[in-house]
C-alpha cells in the first residue's frame, strides 16, 4: 500500500492547525487529500480560510451539519457513513484527524472499524491524531468524549508537550506510539503572523487601536446553551468591562447568537459585536488586544504564543501549560470571578515562555508519518 494520507477536517480550529502540515505535504510532492466534513460551513466560518492559507480545495466536502446538540450519535454517525465510503474507495495508508470534535472521532472510528477487517480484506488503514493526550477530565463536554476514544484508537498520537505523553502512558498508550512534535498552531501563528500585519486592516475598520480592547470570543455548548450559564458570564464581561474601562469586540459564533436570542439575553454595553472574521484579521485582533476572555481550547494557546494575557470562561482547560506559564487564568462563570481574572491577568507581565514548541512540529509530524 503507498502512503497515501487522508486529511480529514471539519471546523475552523481544525482548518487553521492542519493547514501547515497541508502545505509541507503540498510542497513535498506527498500523496494525499481532504475530506471537508462540514461540521462548519459557512464563508465566514471556514472558506475564506482556504483562501488566506493558501490551501487547496478538499477533495470531499460533505455538508454535514449537526442537527441538535443532544443528537451526538446523529450526528458522528452521518459523518462516518459518508467517510466509509470515501475511504473504502481511496484505500490510504493513514487518517489524519486533528484535536477534539465530532468530525475527529468519525475519521478515528470509520478508518478504525475498516481496518479490523484485515484479515480477510486486506484493508489497515492507520490513524494519526494531531494535538493527542489532551485531558479536561469533565465528561460533561463532548469534546473531552471525543479526544479520549480517538486518542484509543490512534497508531500515532502527536502530542504538543511532554505531559500529555506522561497522560497518555499512565492510560496504558504503547510508548511507541506516542510522539512529542508541540502544536502545529505554532507553525501556524508564526508563518501568518507577518502576513496578517501587512494585509490586515480590521483596527481600522472597527475604529480601535492596540492595547485598548478586550477580545472576546464564547461558543462552547456547556457555556451558551444553559441560560443561567450564559446569563451568568454575561454578567461577568459588563464587569469586567466596565471596571477596565475598556470596550470589548466580539466576532459573535453563529451558534452564540442564535441562544442570545433564544434566550432573550441582552449584551452588555461594553461589548461590541462584529462579524466573523478570517484568520488575518482574528489574529491581528488577538495580537494587539490588551486582553483575550474565552471559553475556546486554541485560543488559549494562541494568546500564549502571542504574549497576551488570556481568561478562560470556564471550569476546567486541557491546556493547563498555559496556567502555568502564567499566560492564563481559568475563571469559571461566576461573574466575580470573571472580573477578578480580568484585573489580574491585565495587570500580569508578559514574559512567559511558550510551551507548545518552535514551529517545526509539521515537520516533524510527516517525517514520522512517511519513514
Amino acid at each position: 500500500m503507498k502512503k497515501k494520507l487522508c486529511i480529514v477536517y471539519g471546523t475552523r480550529p481544525e482548518i487553521i492547525k492542519l493547514s501547515p502540515v497541508i502545505r509541507l505535504a503540498r510542497k513535498k510532492n506527498i500523496d494525499f487529500f481532504c475530506v471537508h466534513t462540514g461540521q462548519h460551513y459557512s464563508y465566514q466560518m471556514d472558506e475564506i480560510f482556504f483562501k488566506e492559507l493558501d490551501l487547496p480545495v478538499p477533495k470531499y466536502k460533505l455538508h454535514i451539519k449537526s442537527k441538535a446538540p443532544y443528537m451526538q450519535g446523529n450526528h458522528t454517525g452521518r459523518m462516518m457513513i459518508e467517510i466509509e465510503n470515501i475511504l473504502l474507495r481511496e484505500i490510504p495508508y493513514c487518517v489524519v484527524v486533528q484535536g477534539d470534535t465530532n468530525t475527529v472521532l468519525a475519521g478515528a472510528m470509520t478508518a478504525e472499524k475498516i481496518s479490523t477487517t484485515h484479515n480477510y480484506t486486506g484493508f489497515n488503514i492507520k490513524v494519526a491524531h494531531v494535538e493527542a493526550g489532551l485531558r479536561s477530565y469533565d465528561r460533561n463536554m463532548p469534546e473531552e468524549i471525543n479526544r479520549f476514544i480517538a486518542d484509543h484508537l490512534s497508531d500515532f498520537l502527536f502530542v504538543p508537550t511532554a505531559r500529555q505523553k506522561g497522560l497518555l502512558l499512565k492510560e496504558g498508550v504503547p510508548r511507541s506510539w506516542i510522539h512529542v512534535t508541540g502544536n502545529t498552531i505554532v507553525d501556524a501563528v508564526n508563518q501568518f503572523l507577518i502576513k496578517a500585519k501587512a494585509k490586515s486592516n480590521i483596527l481600522k475598520k472597527i475604529n480601535i487601536k492596540k492595547n485598548s480592547y478586550i477580545l472576546l470570543t464564547l461558543h462552547r455548548q456547556e457555556n451558551v446553551d444553559s441560560s443561567k450559564v450564559f446569563s451568568d458570564i454575561l454578567k461577568g464581561l459588563a464587569l469586567a468591562g466596565n471596571t477596565l474601562k475598556l470596550p470589548i469586540i466580539f466576532p459573535m459564533h453563529p451558534r452564540t447568537a442564535k441562544m442570545l436570542e433564544k434566550f432573550n439575553l441582552t449584551l452588555p454595553a461594553c461589548v461590541k459585536t462584529i462579524e466573523p472574521v478570517g484568520f488575518l484579521d482574528f489574529i491581528w485582533l488577538e495580537a494587539n488586544s490588551a486582553l483575550i476572555m474565552t471559553d475556546s481550547g486554541g485560543l488559549q494557546e494562541e494568546s500564549c504564543i502571542l504574549k497576551v494575557p488570556c481568561v478562560t470562561l470556564r471550569n476546567n482547560t486541557e491546556r493547563p501549560e498555559t496556567v502555568r506559564v502564567g499566560s492564563n487564568i481559568v475563571s469559571g462563570t461566576n461573574p466575580q470571578k470573571i472580573l477578578e481574572a480580568a484585573v489580574k491577568m491585565l495587570k500580569t507581565k508578559r514574559n512567559w515562555k511558550n510551551p507548545f514548541g518552535d514551529g517545526s512540529s509539521s515537520e516533524h509530524i510527516l517525517k514520522i508519518l512517511l519513514r
